[in-house]
């Protein structure tokens, strides 16, 4: 029960992040989104840093997920167009619904992980299914700096999301084409 509530609240902290921004987290704004009595929050996250950690935790937990399921719905990348085509995939993810929701949440942890280890360790970039594909992908076209490519690949994929949140629009996919020929060279 406890670790559902957790997961609860931890989702609602989520929600609040992407809708009212980082000074609008707050226990009672958490419990609010929750539909739960005041001091719900603070029981199971004492502090605001637990708050935050909860939430970070949750965060990595959706988008590990979001990214396998993703990874399994495409067939093993043969062609660039392959490769432009999943990407294009995740940044629609990324940029709309409850994905959009978790970008805004994300790159708001971001910031605040620059002043906090902790929060850092846990955002940090995990192995996952996507860099993965992409990976192989890019050794299977005879890239020798494969790590870093794929790195600079994704990288600049997480701009474009970023980019995108802020200006709105689309990311036309001749960005993505020009970005995977790159990685390529």
């Amino acid at each position: 029960m406890a670790s559902d509530r957790r997961t609860l609240l931890a989702d609602a902290a989520l929600a609040v992040l992407a809708d009212e921004g980082i000074r609008g987290l707050t226990h009672r704004a958490v419990d609010r989104e929750a539909a739960l009595p005041p001091g719900t929050t603070s029981a199971y996250f004492r502090t605001r840093a637990a708050l935050l950690t909860g939430l970070v935790t949750r965060l990595v937990q959706l988008d590990q997920a979001e990214l396998h399921t993703t990874a399994e719905q495409l067939a093993p990348l043969r062609t660039a167009e392959e490769l432009v085509d999943g990407m294009a995939l995740l940044i629609r993810q990324r940029l709309t619904g409850e994905g959009r929701r978790r970008s805004l949440a994300r790159y708001a942890c971001a910031v605040e992980s620059v002043r906090d280890p902790e929060l850092r360790a846990i955002l940090v970039p995990r192995e996952n299914a996507g860099r993965e594909a992409v990976r192989l992908f890019l050794a299977g076209h005879g890239v020798t700096d494969v790590e870093n490519r794929t790195h600079t690949l994704l990288t600049c994929i997480d701009g474009l999301v970023f980019d995108r949140l802020v200006s709105g629009g689309e990311v036309p996919r001749e960005a993505l084409e020009g970005l995977v020929a790159a990685a390529l060279r």
